[in-house]
């Protein structure tokens, strides 16, 4: 018993189950990456679902860090295993430098993601807010640990003629090398856009009504050769960041795209294609009705509402608006009394289940989603450049 406690320390006992914890938490994170599906408390739209579903999840779009991040725990569970006086000495050594070198590329990844999170994405995962702070915690055990035992004293209590594991500044240098690991995977997924990507379809036995772009909300010119109809919802991270791209590619195509705008509330309280309701999208059905309302109390007025609805906060990453922010917003655009008047027009109510019935038609499966004709695309590019060549390829566009 007393070998027992000897070979396990507190210290020992903790940098193996903070490594056993990493390692399960990265590993449920890789699993929903390979399956899909929701991870337990993500809804679709949720701050978490926002992380786990940006570009950041992903090195080039093909390697996930979860994946990486689990290899890199199992190394040091395994590794931690052969930190007691029971191994060899040169194996013990060897175990001591590579868990040092794991430990500083997992704190510097934690560093990065988390400003990541912070400043890239605007929001957080508490799975992998968890497994950072466990890769801190543990950095912080190996690094504090690591100069202070000897191959005869592995307690931490030293003798004069006992060789150091691993001296102080070599300890040093190992995690520094980790770290720098680290950086070369941040600077890894900057420079590696992940490939677009795109799903789309076609409904060629169903009758699809093009809207009428003069009596419809538009971005660009209801003139134009090809109008592009865009489902989209006033709560949804993904529509906002196409939103974005959409003046940039009617730039680029010379004015000959426009897009006819038809807010789709993913909520079954408007749009009965939706199975349930889910909390992201809680407020969807009344920030269409008040965004519908500007276009009929005062035209001219929507495109600085529709912006709006998609800014970010100044000094903030974009979050969706609140029903009482959006109405004081349409108030200030278009005046009480117009916007209160607009708000019972039923033209309202039947401009929205036009825009439901065509999701509908087209999958009912995602938003944003173009329509053209009789073509349709889920669409999740990562600049207009992609967009546009996106468009081209499943819509039938042509190229500028």
């Amino acid at each position: 018993m007393a070998q027992t406690r000897g070979s396990w320390p507190w210290w020992r006992c903790a940098i193996t189950g903070l490594s056993a914890l990493g390692l399960g938490l990265s590993s449920y994170l890789g699993w929903h990456y390979l399956m899909g599906g929701s991870v337990i408390g993500c809804d679709g739209g949720s701050a978490c679902d926002q992380v786990l579903s940006s570009r950041w999840s992903e090195i080039g779009g093909v390697v996930p860090v979860s994946g990486l991040a689990a290899g890199a725990y199992l190394a040091m569970l395994i590794a931690s295993l052969h930190l007691g006086p029971a191994t060899e000495a040169s194996v013990r050594r060897l175990a001591w430098r590579a868990m040092l070198v794991l430990v500083g590329s997992a704190a510097g990844s934690a560093v990065w993601f988390t400003v990541v999170q912070k400043w890239f994405i605007g929001a957080f995962c508490p799975y992998c807010m968890a497994t950072h702070l466990t890769s801190v915690v543990l950095a912080a055990l190996v690094i504090w640990q690591a100069p202070r035992l000897t191959d005869a004293e592995p307690t931490g209590v030293g003798s004069s003629d006992a060789q150091r594991m691993i001296g102080a500044r070599p300890a040093a240098g190992l995690a520094l090398a980790g770290l720098a690991l680290a950086g070369i995977m941040a600077a890894g997924q900057v420079a590696l856009a992940p490939p677009s990507v795109s799903h789309g379809g076609e409904t060629p036995g169903v009758r699809m009504t093009p809207v009428d772009p003069h009596t419809v909300p538009v971005i660009g010119s209801p003139d134009a050769p090809c109008v592009v109809e865009l489902l989209f919802d006033y709560e949804c991270p993904h529509c906002q960041r196409l939103h974005a791209m959409l003046d940039e590619v009617i730039r680029r195509t010379g004015g000959k795209v426009a897009f006819a705008l038809c807010p789709t509330p993913l909520n079954p309280r408007c749009n009965p294609f939706i199975p349930q309701e889910v909390d992201a999208f809680k407020d969807s059905c009344e920030l269409t009705r008040i965004a519908l309302a500007v276009w009929v109390a005062k035209r001219g007025a929507f495109a600085d509402f529709d912006r709006w609805m998609y800014a970010p906060e100044p000094g903030h990453l974009w979050h969706p608006r609140s029903i009482a922010a959006a109405t004081a917003k349409a108030v200030e655009l278009v005046g009480q009394a117009r916007f209160d008047a607009a708000k019972a027009d039923p033209w309202i109510d039947r401009d929205l289940q036009n825009s439901v019935r065509i999701y509908g038609q087209t999958g009912a499966d995602a938003v944003p989603k173009l329509v053209f004709g009789s073509h349709w695309v889920n669409p999740e590019p990562n600049d207009a450049d992609d967009l546009i060549r996106i468009m081209h390829m499943s819509l039938g566009l042509p190229q500028p």
